[in-house]
C-alpha cells in the first residue's frame, strides 16, 4: 500500500449521496425568491437551461476521469490535457471556490438559526458547526458519507412532504388552482434573457457532482463509478429542482408579492404549510446546509492535498497524510479556521467568488477533452469521434461562455483579481516563469487498492 495515498472505500451509492449532499437539494427554497422575479415566473425553465448545460458538463467530467481517475479534479484535467501554467489558473480559480462553498453553509446555518432562536448570536452556531463538522471530517471520509446518507434521506423527506401539501392546496383551489400549466415554461410575455439572467443565478444550485471527482482516490473502479455518479446526482438534482420549483408556482403564481425577497421560500412554506411544517421545514434545511458543508469541507482538504503532493502548495504541510486516519488532517484543520471568515464575510461577496471559480473549472473541462482526445489523441478522423470529443465539450464551454456574460460585475471583478494575484504567485514559483510549473504525479497512486 502506498503510504501516500488515500483508502480506497466510496462505492456508487456513496457517491451520490456525497454528491446529493453538496448539492443542497433545499437550496432551490433560498434562491427562489430572486430567481421568480428575475424570471418573471419561470424559474423551472431557467433550472432546465441550467440542467442541460450541466449534463454538457458532466460528459467531459466523465471523459476526463476515465484518462485522469485519480484526484480527478478540472485542476488536473486542465494541467495534463492541455499546459501546466492552464492547470495551475484553473487551480486556483476553484481552490477560492471550494475554500467559500463551506463558509456559505456555515453563514447560512447561522442566519436561519439566529431568526429562530434569537436568543442565541449567529456567530455562535457558526463556530458550533465549524467544530463538530471538521470533526467529522477528521474521523474519516467514509463516516462523512455514511452520516451524509441520512441526512440527504431527510432532506427528501420534507421535499415530499411539502409537495404533497402543495399539490393538495392547489387541488383545493390555492394559487392557479390547476396542477397543469405550461406558463412556467413557455410564456410569450416574457423575454428569454429574462430566463438565461435567472439561470445564471440558479446554475450554483447543481454544484455538487464535480466535487464528486475529489474523491476519485477513495473511491472503488473510479473509472466506472465516478462517471455513472456524476450523471445520477445531475439528474436525480435537476428533476427535483424542476419539478418543486414549478408546484411552488401554481400554489404562489404572484412572485412580486414578497415581502422579504431573499426569504421567499420559507413564505411560500409558512403561507401553504402553517406553523408545524415551518418548523419541521427549518430542521430540514438546517440539515441541509450541515451535509453540504460536511462534504465541501472533506473535497476542499482533499484538493489541496493533490495540490501539496504537487509541490504547487508548500507539500510539508498540504501535502501531509495522517499515517493512522489516512485523511488530509492538516488541510481539514485548516479548512476548519479558514471557515471562521464566515463570521465577517458577507453573503453576496461569496456568492460572486463562487460563480467566478464554478465558470472556470466547467470551461476547461471541456476544453480539456477537446486538447486531450481530439488533439493530442487525433480522435478525430469519424464523424461520431468529431461529435463526441469536439462538438459535445465546445457546446459544453460555449454555454458556460453564455453563463459568464449574465454574471454580475462584482463576479468579474473579483475573480479577475483574484487570477493577478495567482499570476504574480506564480511567477514567484516558477522564478519569473524560467523554472516548469509543478505537476501532477500521478504515478504515486495505487490503483488497484480497493477495500
Amino acid at each position: 500500500m502506498n503510504q501516500n495515498s488515500l483508502k480506497r472505500t466510496l462505492s456508487f451509492r456513496h457517491l451520490v449521496f456525497l454528491g446529493l449532499a453538496f448539492m443542497t437539494m433545499m437550496i432551490i427554497f433560498t434562491t427562489y425568491g430572486i430567481a421568480s422575479q428575475v424570471t418573471q415566473g419561470m424559474v423551472p425553465a431557467a433550472y432546465m437551461i441550467v440542467l442541460v448545460a450541466m449534463l454538457f458538463n458532466v460528459y467531459s467530467y466523465g471523459r476526463m476521469v476515465k484518462v485522469y481517475p485519480s484526484s480527478g479534479t478540472s485542476y488536473a484535467y486542465a494541467q495534463k490535457a492541455i499546459h501546466p501554467n492552464a492547470g495551475f489558473f484553473v487551480g486556483w480559480a476553484i481552490m477560492m471556490d471550494y475554500l467559500l462553498t463551506p463558509m456559505l453553509n456555515y453563514l447560512v446555518v447561522g442566519i436561519f438559526l439566529s431568526t429562530a432562536f434569537p436568543a442565541i448570536p449567529a456567530w455562535l452556531w457558526i463556530i458550533l458547526f465549524i467544530i463538530v463538522i471538521t470533526t467529522i471530517n477528521v474521523l474519516g471520509v467514509k463516516i462523512a458519507a455514511n452520516i451524509n446518507f441520512l441526512l440527504v434521506i431527510f432532506q427528501f423527506s420534507v421535499v415530499a412532504i411539502f409537495a404533497f401539501l402543495c399539490i393538495k392546496q392547489v387541488m383545493g383551489g390555492m394559487g392557479t388552482g390547476t396542477l397543469f400549466s405550461s406558463l412556467p415554461f413557455y410564456n410569450p410575455d416574457v423575454p428569454f434573457s429574462a430566463v438565461t439572467a435567472g439561470a445564471a443565478i440558479l446554475f450554483l444550485s447543481f454544484l455538487g457532482f464535480d466535487t464528486i471527482t475529489t474523491f476519485s482516490e477513495e473511491t472503488i473502479n473510479p473509472e466506472k463509478t465516478i462517471p455513472k455518479a456524476m450523471f445520477a446526482v445531475v439528474l436525480i438534482g435537476g428533476g427535483l429542482f424542476i419539478f418543486i420549483s414549478y408546484i411552488i408556482q401554481m400554489v404562489f403564481p404572484d412572485f412580486m408579492s414578497f415581502n422579504d425577497v431573499d426569504a421567499a421560500g420559507f413564505e411560500v412554506v409558512s403561507a401553504v404549510t402553517g406553523n408545524l411544517f415551518t418548523s419541521l421545514f427549518l430542521a430540514g434545511y438546517i440539515v441541509a446546509c450541515f451535509a453540504s458543508a460536511t462534504v465541501s469541507h472533506a473535497g476542499i482538504s482533499r484538493f489541496l492535498f493533490a495540490m501539496g503532493r504537487d509541490g504547487v502548495l508548500p507539500k510539508r504541510f498540504f501535502g501531509y497524510l495522517s499515517p493512522k486516519l489516512k485523511v488530509p488532517l492538516f488541510n481539514i484543520l485548516l479548512v476548519g479556521v479558514l471557515s471562521l471568515l464566515a463570521l465577517m464575510l458577507s453573503m453576496d461577496l461569496l456568492l460572486a467568488f463562487i460563480n467566478f471559480g464554478v465558470l472556470v473549472a466547467f470551461s476547461f473541462v471541456n476544453l480539456s477533452v477537446i486538447s486531450h482526445y481530439f488533439i493530442r489523441e487525433g480522435h478525430r478522423g469519424t464523424v461520431k469521434n468529431t461529435i463526441l470529443y469536439l462538438v459535445i465539450p465546445l457546446i459544453g464551454f460555449c454555454i458556460n461562455a453564455w453563463l459568464w456574460t449574465n454574471l454580475e460585475k462584482s463576479a468579474l471583478i473579483l475573480g479577475g483579481s483574484w487570477l493577478l494575484i495567482g499570476l504574480i504567485y506564480l511567477a514567484y514559483l516558477t522564478n519569473m516563469f524560467r523554472k516548469s510549473t509543478p505537476q501532477m504525479n500521478l504515478e504515486n497512486i495505487d490503483e488497484s487498492e480497493a477495500v
